[in-house]
């Protein structure tokens, strides 16, 4: 297969083809009747079905990100994120795609036995650089010492933060935002899970209405509430667009003890998704994101008449890991009886 070449994109970007778009929009119906909402109106977006290596949101920011790394004559992609991350596994899998070098930073120390997405990103092979136990900025801190470094060797590092959440990955949510359009006749919200932000600002951009997208914080990032709307106006900026109205919404009640801590909530929820609809979500992003939405229907938040779409991020290869395998197989189960 030949290696992807940038091509014209939307707002007059390049991107290189990565991901398998439009992604489905799928009814769920039966999840929708168990907790009383009106037929058609629970809908999910399948961008687990984006295709990288495993599928997730990431390919559609990446498609952006990769095509900037060329133009600017990189060599060398250098990103990180969390021990499970799935960020670092699509940015190896571009990187490989693209035929560019990879070089990842990850918060913890490097396990004795792989699993989960970390067996993902030692077969795609990038340069793996474990920083001990890290916070959000840490990791940042850490992307930006590790480019420098290579730049200091001879080398042309393209640095991405955590999550590829700047405008130029934005960009990939301001257009799958008009790619929902396209889909659905009425929109009346999108929830989607909070990390590191760019998700839900590019989609608030391309919307142009914060009051659109409900994020479900998931605790990974100390400061969404300023970072999404500042990063909403920097890719509407940067796309042409008017800033998107209205007030930024975020819930925070669904984090409990942490980032990457799955809750009983979640567990709910994953359970809820897969013997209703046979939809797999994760421990750390869409368990919770799909926890927030149940909570906010039960509470009224959204209404019987709403059309809302789960916009499903990806993150399958979490379940695999060692803790949550253990934590799916010896839980508590909502189906016992």
């Amino acid at each position: 297969m030949p290696t992807p070449k940038p091509e014209p994109g939307p707002f007059g970007f390049a991107r290189i083809s990565l991901a398998h778009l439009p992604t489905p929009l799928e009814p769920l119906d039966r999840l929708g009747a168990h907790l009383g909402m009106e037929p058609g109106a629970l809908l999910i977006k399948r961008d687990d079905a984006t295709g990288l290596a495993g599928g997730g949101n990431k390919a559609r920011k990446l498609e952006y990100l990769c095509a900037d790394a060329q133009a600017r004559g990189c060599d060398t992609l250098v990103t990180g994120g969390g021990h499970q991350s799935n960020h670092v596994r699509m940015t190896a899998a571009a990187a490989n795609r693209v035929g560019l070098e990879c070089t990842v930073v990850i918060a913890g120390d490097r396990p004795a036995h792989p699993s989960g997405n970390v067996v993902l990103d030692e077969l795609l092979g990038p340069a793996i650089i474990w920083i001990g136990p890290a916070d959000y900025y840490a990791i940042e801190a850490a992307i930006a010492e590790e480019s420098d470094r290579l730049t200091a060797a001879g080398r042309h590092p393209y640095a991405i933060p955590v999550g590829g959440a700047n405008a130029i990955g934005a960009l990939g949510y301001v257009v799958a935002a008009r790619e929902l359009q396209t889909q659905a006749n009425e929109i009346g919200l999108v929830v989607v899970a909070g990390g590191s932000g760019g998700t839900h600002a590019g989609l608030a951009a391309g919307f142009g209405d914060h009051t659109l997208v409900l994020g479900i914080d998931v605790g990974a990032r100390p400061d969404l509430d300023q970072q999404v709307p500042l990063k909403a106006n920097e890719v509407a900026v940067l796309a042409g667009l008017n800033p998107p109205t209205g007030s930024c919404q975020i819930d925070h009640d669904q984090i409990g003890p942490g980032y990457a801590a799955p809750t009983d909530a979640c567990r709910e929820a994953l359970e809820l998704a897969a013997r209703l609809e046979g939809v797999i979500l994760d421990p750390v992003y869409t368990g919770k994101a799909m926890a927030g939405l149940i909570q906010a229907w039960r509470d009224g938040r959204i209404g019987a008449s709403t059309t809302t779409v789960f916009w499903h991020t990806g993150g399958l290869p979490a379940l695999f890991a060692s803790a949550y395998a253990d934590w799916v197989r010896t839980g508590s189960s909502l189906w016992t009886t």
